[in-house]
């Protein structure tokens, strides 16, 4: 049976911003640590001042209730002060994925019609990029970091300077828009989940209380970033939801930072994503290995965790790795391994609090070990997707919502991963759509047509593969590959680039001309 709102006894009237921010400080926990960054330390009772005065210096601005605020940030504390400053005074944050590139943010911006944009110094030429009058709704544009100011554009201190230490929440409904993420489309476009006020706190009762066993003295690092559904959870309402702290790290998560931030601020609780482990399964020092004695817990999301890297971690450093499946529109994680409770390879177990079921495509439950269509019930789920009502109905049916993921389950109730019931690929625990990877190759003037699909490297992770056919007369040499390549790399985010790009005289079809991708994977599965 799942959990509700209600079951938990979230009033009617419920502001989440108090919940997470103002209640541990009224509860005596103001002196505590709350966040970590570098060398920054911020208490409790210090968050709550700077969320305040965030929150009514955009009052102040006339930026009103239910609006939207984008929040174009690396990981900080002036990202939480910005999120639950927006949440407490009633406007909607909308973290956006900082790998973007500029036409994926002049999409967000129309779509949302938001009215302000926070943004590190570095990003915001990706947003000057964005044509002038796709940015007209946004009226307020606050730059954290740098000086370099124009009329358009205000310092994020000098904002906070202006707000009041004291601010009254906004009395919101518990079912009222929180906040929106945006999740990847099969065929690129961003939709927007719009996240309820109760959705966090049924995430961190459930995943964070009950899987978990989060307490005040945990101390939580989360490779994946906050504007992640997964890295949100992790680094900011699972800690706060208890008291606990919070380790940010605004730089790139590469294996050497990652070690970095782990010996110096020693967390208890590690999260990140498949790929991330293997890379720092192969990265070496001479002499001691690196120190993870502090870890209690490490979690793993975003894509299947393959039975042979939890080996290997659990090997080298004694740290058991919780693989899970969540989803940007369940808020987090709903299938997980538990801490007694583990089988490599797995999903694990239906978090308890949610539902499950497993259907052809019919809608007829299926047998133990049979592969069928994930089903989820949970009431952290999203409202729908904006401005996008069939593919919420599509989706979204009633209680229960269609996570798009193949799986079986066995006898003893663990769930295993069989792929997706569309093309779309996790790469790196980010969605990918092949549809459009190819469109960015076709643009290129030595590319006649090609077909993108995922191939499993040596740690059995995906990563897309792009099979190509050039134009009359153009030879396939690994220097054209090279420039179809840079090619992507220019006009998506990093993470979409074909890591590798084989040549081939004609795509496999079907009598409409449709690329069979299932030839392509089997192509791709033996090269």
């Amino acid at each position: 049976m799942s959990t509700t709102a209600e079951s938990l006894a979230i009033p009617p009237t419920f502001n989440v911003a108090t919940y997470f921010v103002d209640r541990n400080v009224i509860i005596g926990r103001g002196s505590r640590v709350a966040i970590e960054c570098g060398d920054r330390q911020i208490t409790y009772e210090q968050l709550l001042n700077k969320v305040n005065r965030f929150g009514s210096a955009l009052l102040r601005l006339g930026v009103r209730p239910e609006e939207r605020v984008l929040l174009l940030m690396f990981d900080g504390p002036e990202f939480i002060f910005s999120f639950f400053g927006a949440i407490k005074m009633g406007a909607v944050p909308v973290p956006l994925n900082t790998l973007w590139k500029p036409p994926d943010y002049e999409y967000v911006i129309r779509d949302s019609r938001a009215t302000a944009l926070v943004v590190s110094a570095e990003l915001l030429p990706a947003i000057q990029a964005v044509p002038p009058q796709a940015r007209r709704s946004l009226r307020h544009i606050v730059v954290v970091g740098g000086a370099d100011v124009t009329h358009t554009h205000m310092v994020f201190g000098s904002l906070l300077s202006q707000g009041s230490a004291d601010l009254e929440a906004e009395p919101t409904s518990r079912d009222a828009a929180a906040f929106w993420l945006y999740s990847s489309g099969s065929t690129g476009a961003p939709k927007g989940c719009v996240h309820l006020h109760h959705d966090m706190v049924v995430c961190a009762k459930l995943f964070g209380d009950g899987v978990l066993g989060i307490h005040e003295n945990d101390r939580t690092f989360s490779v994946a970033k906050l504007f992640f559904a997964y890295g949100l959870g992790n680094a900011l309402y699972f800690p706060f939801h208890i008291g606990a702290t919070t380790i940010l790290w605004a730089g790139p998560p590469t294996p050497q930072n990652v070690y970095a931030v782990i010996e110096k601020h020693r967390p208890t609780l590690l999260y990140s994503v498949p790929t991330s482990y293997g890379m720092m399964l192969a990265h070496q020092r001479a002499g001691a290995d690196f120190d993870l004695s502090s870890i209690r817990l490490a979690v793993s999301a975003g894509e299947a965790l393959p039975a042979s890297l939890y080996e290997r971690f659990k090997a080298r450093f004694g740290i058991d790795i919780l693989d899970g499946i969540g989803s940007t529109e369940a808020g987090h994680m709903f299938i997980s391994n538990r801490p007694d409770a583990i089988r490599p390879g797995s999903s694990g177990k239906i978090v308890e609090g949610y539902e499950a079921r497993i259907l052809d495509d019919d809608g007829r439950a299926v047998g133990p070990n049979e592969i069928g269509n994930l089903w989820i019930k949970g009431d952290s789920v999203c409202a729908g997707y904006w401005n996008q009502h069939e593919k919420t109905k599509g989706t979204i049916a009633g209680e229960w919502i269609r996570t798009g993921d193949k799986y079986t389950v066995d006898d003893d109730g663990f769930y295993w991963y069989a792929g997706r019931t569309d093309d779309m690929l996790k790469v790196g625990g980010q969605w990918v759509s092949p549809i459009e990877v190819e469109n960015a190759l076709v643009a290129h003037p030595s590319v006649l047509e090609c077909g993108v699909v995922g191939r499993e490297d040596d740690d059995g992770l995906v990563k897309p593969v792009a099979y190509v056919v050039p134009k009359q007369g153009i030879p396939g040499t690994a220097e054209l590959a090279k420039e179809l390549q840079q090619f992507v790399r220019e006009r998506l985010a990093e993470y979409k680039r074909p890591r590798s790009v084989e040549f081939i005289t004609e795509l496999p079809k079907t009598a409409t001309g449709k690329i069979q991708r299932f030839r392509l994977r089997a192509l791709a599965s033996h090269t």
